[in-house]
């Protein structure tokens, strides 16, 4: 299996950015495809990190690298894992406008079983609030 995270910057700033879209997209895709992930972002700026099956997160990684609706993106890791980090969710999402108490709680939960490398820059953004590069 192959995790790849990455940070890219929205061609499309603040709400405008048709989140609802790509996450039911990648929701779907990534059921089809086996891969799990999470992805955050602060309205000008995306975190993700996706894992799964190579062939599927080569193809996968591939529509993304072609999405114009971002551009920038800087791989901060991409690896060879023996075992999922993010269980069996297909994408869960976090944006920085979201209320903080219970998600964030969740989202703590969630990264329970990330490593450091791929938790760390997430519980940073929810330290902060936005992505720096």
């Amino acid at each position: 299996m192959r995790q790849i995270l990455y940070v890219s910057s929205s061609t499309v700033t603040g709400d405008k950015a048709d989140l609802v879209t790509i996450l039911e997209q990648s929701r779907h895709n990534n059921a089809v495809e086996g891969i799990t992930g999470l992805l955050w972002s602060d309205g000008a700026r995306f975190l993700q990190v996706i894992e799964g099956p190579t062939a599927s997160i080569d193809s996968t990684f591939e529509r993304i690298l072609n999405d114009q609706r971002h551009y920038g993106l800087l791989v901060q890791r991409d690896v060879t894992i023996d075992e999922r980090q993010f269980g069996g969710w297909t994408m869960a999402h976090r944006r920085a406008t979201d209320p903080v108490d219970a998600y964030d709680a969740r989202m703590r939960r969630l990264l329970t079983g990330a490593s450091d490398t791929v938790r760390n820059p997430f519980l940073s953004l929810m330290a902060t609030g936005s992505i720096s590069a």
